[in-house]
């Protein structure tokens, strides 16, 4: 196995990508401050995947939306919405937003946490399956915002044509806040952890 660019003593300014020895604490460079590790990667990691979870529960509980016509408003979560949308026959269009905003979030924050767990308790997953599950995890979250994009179309479709008055509820906040939380979880991962954690 080739050695890591630590394990060779150097490391690469992410400022101007100057390669230099470990040791120095400024790039030669640009004289930005250097470290061979994303700091406190990990720790970021736990506590914005921690944050993202809670953030889930009022998501998933709350109105996502609150639609009026001549009654009085009547408020969907996301669950009821999907329940509403295969029973509309629309089995297609409920799927997308069941697999983006319920399957997406919660296979994003399990993936996370089982590479994390797996560098610390030693769990049995080889350096490729820990690289192969971050690939994935990264590949889906571009579409973590994908729920929200449909729910902004529907509301300026419907207020447009006045079919019905489509108002975002907190639901949408806690979810928008949770999908932002996953997106930053993923990008504070140092992988190169992997190989420093190795089983």
């Amino acid at each position: 196995m080739q050695p890591s660019a630590k394990q060779a003593g150097l490391k690469l300014c992410p400022h101007c990508h100057f390669v230099q020895p470990i040791a120095e604490k400024h790039c030669p460079r640009c004289s930005m401050r250097t470290h061979s590790r994303i700091p406190y990667s990990i720790q970021k990691t736990w506590a914005l995947i921690i944050t993202a979870t809670i953030a889930l529960v009022p998501a998933n509980l709350l109105p996502i939306t609150v639609l009026s016509t001549r009654g009085a408003p009547k408020p969907e979560t996301i669950m009821s919405g999907i329940i509403n949308l295969f029973q509309s026959d629309m089995p297609v269009v409920a799927s997308v937003v069941f697999i983006a905003s319920i399957v997406v979030p919660f296979a994003k924050l399990v993936g996370l946490a089982l590479i994390l767990a797996s560098l610390h308790m030693h769990i049995e997953l080889s350096d490729r399956q820990r690289v192969q599950m971050f690939r994935f995890i990264d590949f889906i979250g571009r579409w973590s915002m994908l729920d929200l994009f449909v729910l902004s179309i529907m509301i300026a479709v419907f207020s447009h044509h006045k079919i019905i008055d489509v108002a975002a509820g907190p639901g949408a906040t806690a979810f928008g806040l949770a999908v932002v939380l996953t997106l930053f979880a993923a990008k504070t991962l140092d992988t190169r952890l992997i190989w420093d954690y190795q089983t």
